[in-house]
């Protein structure tokens, strides 16, 4: 720690909050229910939820939204999962006005969830001399009948005036019964990584994306019953409790303790200025307080647990992150913290500082000079393009940790990038550095060693080596943030798929009609990646994929339908939906194919799982993030469930193939489903598809979609496989051969860090030895360029069959394209839907082959499971 003119830092703090957005608007506190005409007053944010018939309450410093007592009203999807998950009546959105930052999802006091008896706006109290007692004021309340609500009626009243950086918040519970009743009394809020407690009984939440520089903290004002602290609360007959919380936003956690420590009465002040070793300002610079004395934390909020646990210096009071100055101003309770100050690609430094009752302590942190890489990456045609770099630490260095997995910008040991003009500082040390854009282009590999204060330049050209003219990638299944079940930011997601080269990605957000084009467009990236609007339609049982569709903006879901729990529902209920069309694509995600296809349901039908289920799709996943068991030839494998325990898992191609037997055809889809950027984000799988353009700005939708149903496409972790008959004919093409063995040509690209060693055929399903080549059987067949197979081979059929051409790297993983994040396992693996021959001409006609194991949809436990995959294997 460094003395500095206690004038200069105050100079400094005062310099940035004159210039910023943050300075007083002069606007009354107001309340006002959002109507159609006033939708422009909603705020905007990554977590921003408001619509039409919500409330805002706004003063000069921060803008809410209350969600209006509307139906099936919820911020999304996964704020509280259920039929009683509805929300109304609780806190949406909150942020510093005209930032458009909201970062919360929901603020629910006192476990505050189902239906409610009203919200509305507040009335002013009126004083004994008949005048308005709090002209500066404005408030919404939400109420909840004792009948509603089990017996005890519930009120909250969220209040703000003007100079409040939050929101005031009181809560009165009571018990209008004659019996001793239980309530839920503690506040929730969702959905944060990092979170924390504060002295003073303050909790503190951080943004997904610190880069966002938003915070949140709440703590009590008045609880004279001490129910803050607790999950629930036993109410007397009668008995009535009323407590006050303020809940604030700060452009970091620390900030907004800040603020709440200033409406406690706390009045001990820090001033810290961040320098690096030449004095000038550290502008991207974050400090974690821990205080050195006893903290008595209130019970744990509901969510996710925080990162930050207790250690033997005190709890994370919180997290502060420093003005373009380099400077932050904070009040906190008086005592010992120890500062812990870092930035990207600095070192951290640890300070101790003590917080006096009523002085401001001035402070300087200094940090050492950073280390950093420039990367300038383009195309044959020298455009920047989109591409991804991993920084793997070599022996000697700290594994990396940029940030968080959900972002693109700095995802653990990975950056991704909407252009290939950008730098990242990291910290000191040896490290290979891999530059790559999906499975079609080369790759950059380079040992660089980051010195403090250097910038290393990487520059280079990424070749399109593999030959996809006429075909395009696509993934049909991916989310962000407004899907819920997931803080990935919306941006992040489109960043990770242009930088994965996925040219088609249908807009597939849980339960919420959304378009992606906006966002593409103000990214740069329309000459990159196409969308089409729509949506996955989810519940507790089968998932939906489909499109098109179109927004209703400012309504529940964007006009969303509803999910039954009757798949063939769902599947009718979205193709009927908006305008019923010829171009709309409907599939099962994830499939539970037994429970859907297989199983007997008790109502008599021949057909197992829910009869006529097929007719109603086009497709469903038969791959999902992981690896293929196409080749294993058993319908499940024995793995291990999260509590550790032997469970079957059914193999989804395995009963795909005996579908495809049974006559019940439906194309198989392959996607990533991706939730992060890092781990489980894109590029595990996708699909190729045929395209009269190869521009990804002129990609047809519609043709995209026709060929999808009609089965002419490929699924691939990497491997660009093509099979074709003499006459051109491929994937998804009936033809008749006459009782001629059919000749398939064969040709499998790879670009340089992709391989492969084996290519199988399958008749019907089956892998028949005869049809299959690996590099040790048949080294002749196989080559090290891109061209990695090229071959035609002869296929006896002497009855109608459906014929499958996989290519698969068995003894290769995709290590080099993904590094430490969890596809790198994958192996390179490509098949295409199938390929029907017709012998006679007589149509085509399905064997009805269970390879060998019934169509029943009949349970099998872990030793059953076992005993037939080991015979399997013995008779192989």
């Amino acid at each position: 720690m460094t003395p500095f003119s206690f004038s200069r830092v105050l100079q400094i703090l005062c310099v940035f909050s004159s210039g910023c957005f943050l300075q007083s608007l002069s606007a009354r506190p107001e309340a006002l229910e959002v109507s159609s005409a006033t939708t422009h007053l909603l705020p905007k944010g990554k977590e921003a939820d408001g619509i039409i018939g919500d409330f805002v309450l706004r003063n000069d410093l921060v803008e809410a939204v209350i969600s209006g007592n509307l139906p099936l009203r919820r911020a999304n999807m996964s704020t509280f999962y259920g039929a009683d998950g509805i929300t109304p009546g609780c806190l949406y959105d909150l942020t510093l006005r005209g930032s458009n930052n909201d970062q919360i999802t929901i603020f629910s006091p006192a476990a505050q969830q189902g239906a409610v008896s009203w919200v509305r706006i507040a009335e002013p109290t009126p004083a004994p001399d008949g005048s308005t007692q709090e002209p500066h004021a404005a408030s919404i309340e939400t109420a909840v009948s004792a009948e509603t609500a089990g017996g005890v009626s519930r009120k909250h009243v969220y209040t703000i005036k003007d100079g409040w950086p939050g929101v005031q918040i009181t809560t009165t519970l009571r018990n209008e019964t004659d019996k001793p009743l239980k309530t839920l009394c503690q506040d929730r809020w969702t959905n944060f990584l990092k979170t924390g407690v504060a002295p003073g009984g303050i909790r503190w939440a951080d943004a997904v994306d610190p880069a966002d520089r938003c915070g949140y903290a709440v703590g009590p004002l008045e609880d004279p019953a001490g129910l803050l602290g607790l999950v629930s609360t036993e109410l007397a007959p009668g008995q009535s409790v009323t407590y006050t919380c303020f809940l604030a936003v700060g452009s970091s956690p620390a900030e907004a303790v800040s603020h709440v420590c200033l409406r406690q009465g706390v009045d001990a002040k820090i001033a810290c200025l961040v320098l690096d070793e030449a004095g000038n300002p550290v502008p991207n610079a974050e400090i974690w307080l821990r205080p050195l004395f006893a903290v008595t934390p209130p019970a744990a909020p509901t969510g996710k647990p925080a990162s930050n646990q207790p250690d033997s210096n005190g709890r994370l009071a919180g997290i502060a992150y420093v003005n373009p100055s380099g400077a932050v101003q904070l009040t906190l309770p008086p005592g010992k913290y120890k500062l812990t100050t870092s930035a990207p690609g600095r070192p951290e430094s640890e300070h101790e500082v003590e917080c006096k009752p009523r002085e401001t302590t001035a402070v300087t942190l200094q940090l050492k000079a950073a280390g950093s890489i420039s990367f300038d990456i383009r195309d044959e045609q020298g455009g920047s393009i989109p591409c991804k770099a991993q920084f793997l630490a070599r022996p000697g260095t700290e594994p990396l940790n940029l940030g968080p997995e959900q972002r693109a910008h700095g995802c653990r040991d990975q950056y991704h990038s909407e252009t290939g003009l950008f730098s990242v500082e990291i910290l000191p040390g040896n490290y290979r550095v891999i530059v790559t854009r999906g499975i079609e282009f080369s790759h950059i590999e380079q040992e660089i060693a980051v010195v403090p204060g250097k910038n290393a330049l990487l520059s280079g050209v990424l070749k399109r080596l593999v030959d996809t003219r006429g075909w395009v990638s696509a993934d049909y299944h991916n989310h962000s943030t407004p899907s819920g079940d997931n803080v990935c930011g919306t941006a992040d997601r489109l960043i990770n798929l242009a930088a994965e080269h996925i040219e088609f990605a249908p807009t597939t957000e849980h339960n919420r009609i959304y378009d992606w084009r906006p966002e593409i467009e103000r990214l740069g990236l329309t000459p990159f990646l196409k969308t089409v609007v729509g949506l996955e339609l989810t519940g507790t049982k089968a998932h939906f994929n489909a499109f098109p569709f179109e927004p209703v903006p400012y309504t529940q879901d964007n006009g969303a339908p509803i999910w039954n729990a009757d798949p063939r529902i769902t599947a009718l209920t979205l193709r009927e939906w908006q305008n019923p069309s010829p171009d709309r694509w409907v599939q099962i995600n994830h499939p539970d194919l037994l429970a859907n296809f297989f199983a007997t349901r008790g109502t008599g039908d021949a057909e197992g799982g829910y009869a006529g289920l097929v007719q109603l799709i086009n497709g469903y996943e038969t791959q999902n993030g992981q690896g293929s068991f196409l080749l294993e030839n058993a319908p499940f494998r024995v793995t291990r469930n999260t509590a550790g325990a032997e469970t079957v898992t059914w193999n989804r191609e395995f009963l795909w193939l005996q579908m495809l037997n049974q006559g019940r055809r439906t194309t198989a889809v392959a996607v990533c489903d991706a939730h992060s950027v890092f781990g489980n984000g894109v590029g595990g799988w996708r699909m190729y598809l045929p395209s009269a353009s190869d521009d990804p700005a002129k990609i047809d939708w519609r043709e995209n979609i026709k060929a999808a149903k009609e089965g002419r496409s490929y699924l691939t972790t990497g491997p660009f496989l093509q099979v074709t008959t003499p006459n051109g004919e491929g994937p998804g093409a009936t033809l008749l051969s006459n009782g001629k063995p059919v000749a398939l040509n064969i040709k499998v690209q790879c670009t340089d860090w992709i391989d492969i060693d084996r290519v199988q055929i399958l008749v019907n399903g089956r892998s028949l030895p005869t049809l299959n080549f690996t590099r040790a059987t048949h080294p002749a067949f196989f080559k090290d360029g891109v061209i990695k197979f090229d071959q035609t081979i002869e296929v006896p059929v002497k009855a109608d069959a459906h014929l499958i051409v996989v290519a698969c790297g068995e003894n290769y993983t995709l290590e080099t394209g993904y590094g430490s994040s969890s596809q790198s396992s994958i192996h390179p693996f490509a098949y295409h839907n199938p390929i029907w021959v017709d012998v006679d001409g007589q149509g085509f006609s399905p064997t009805n082959d269970t390879l060998d194991y019934p169509v029943t949809g009949a349970p099998v436990g872990v030793s059953e499971a076992k005993a037939f995959i080991g015979q399997k294997k013995r008779a192989k």
